[in-house]
């Protein structure tokens, strides 16, 4: 789906009786045009039959990663080899997770598929994603397997020491499992991925499901998976070093940072925001659209969750229909709300915080 008719199927949700001159007139543009989109929207099934019936209510599915973070934090100068006095907290994590839970305090409708093992922790995310609406029903539990977990432990200074990933259980995310959930992929309206699925699931998904597909690359190491399909992606967010990776430019200054863009839209990808961290983000299209926007004011207090929370709002963003520079700017307001929490999810995001962020100078 086109910005353009994203823009118009929002009016028609909003009213269903709204003529075709009225569209026009919103949207600027002649009432032939009109008609060829929402012709267009009906051959997609997005419209069906007269009226201008909406198919089903928009919904977001997330195919990706969740986890129980656990962390320990020893009172003085941790000891080896011993038992250190201390802190010890577990919170709910995982790229995918957290994005979905950003998208439900935005207002949307999110489904999520992802695997669960059969263990107390997964009766935890699942009794969480139950009070936010994710809807986890399709995500399968492994018998005997072990829910992603993710053990870290910090020094004295706050830095971490050593950490144990168990991610072994995504390998059971594979395309079969996927293909028995074409139904619930093909009718979202925004499928949004992360790198923790295996790559073979990656590129089942982009080959298969037609809907504009939202990647976040998650680190250096599985940014790769997304390579050989960035051409059947709608819009890629990646930071500084796995924008580099994937598009082969190392990003210096202005100048290498369109070049990095333009090499990665020239496989066919329709958008990309290159997070620059205190530098801002870097948005570019197919249409040739170029913006640089610096970070919103924000008191920092975590920025563990900022790059989840900017994927989130970008992807309500376009089910809005705004155009490139709203859409950074909603990813930025995103992130300075997010950096302002001091859990990896501010449970102060909504939508209208959001727009209030937004519209500030």
């Amino acid at each position: 789906m086109t910005q353009r008719e994203r823009q118009i199927l929002n009016w028609i949700e909003e009213n269903p009786l709204i003529s075709q001159q009225e569209l026009a007139e919103k949207a600027g543009i002649t009432r032939s045009s009109v008609a060829v989109h929402i012709s267009n929207l009906m051959k997609k099934g997005y419209i069906t039959g007269k009226g201008y019936i909406v198919h089903t209510a928009p919904y977001v599915t997330v195919v990706g990663g969740v986890n129980m973070d656990i962390g320990g934090w020893p009172s003085g100068v941790p000891v080896g080899h011993d038992s250190n006095p201390g802190a010890v907290r577990m919170s709910l994590g995982g790229v995918g997770r957290n994005i979905a839970h950003n998208m439900s305090l935005l207002g949307l409708d999110v489904r999520m598929v992802t695997a669960f093992g059969d263990d107390l922790y997964a009766q935890k995310i699942a009794a969480s994603c139950g009070e936010l609406g994710i809807d986890i029903s399709q995500s399968p539990v492994i018998p005997e397997g072990h829910t992603s977990t993710y053990l870290f432990i910090n020094d004295e200074k706050g830095d971490m020491l050593l950490a144990v990933s168990d991610m072994d259980i995504y390998r059971h995310l594979t395309p079969q499992l996927l293909s028995q959930r074409q139904k619930l992929l093909s009718g979202s309206q925004v499928l949004v991925i992360d790198t923790n699925i295996p790559a073979e699931s990656i590129a089942y998904l982009a080959e298969n499901c037609h809907v504009p597909i939202f990647a976040d690359p998650v680190s250096t190491a599985k940014a790769v998976k997304l390579q050989p399909v960035l051409g059947k992606l709608h819009t890629l967010k990646p930071n500084r070093i796995e924008a580099e990776l994937l598009s082969g430019v190392a990003i210096t200054d202005e100048d290498s940072l369109n070049a990095a863009a333009d090499a990665l839209l020239a496989t066919g990808l329709h958008r990309v925001f290159i997070s620059l961290g205190g530098d801002g983000v870097f948005a570019a299209d197919r249409s040739g659209e170029r913006i640089h926007l610096p970070v919103l004011p924000a008191e920092m207090v975590n920025t563990t969750g900022c790059g989840d929370a900017f994927m989130a709002a970008i992807t309500w963003a376009y089910l809005q229909g705004t155009d490139l520079e709203d859409t950074a700017k909603a990813g930025l307001a995103a992130s300075a709300i997010a950096m302002e929490g001091a859990e990896t999810i501010n449970p102060a995001m909504s939508e209208g915080a959001l727009r209030q962020r937004m519209a500030q100078k």
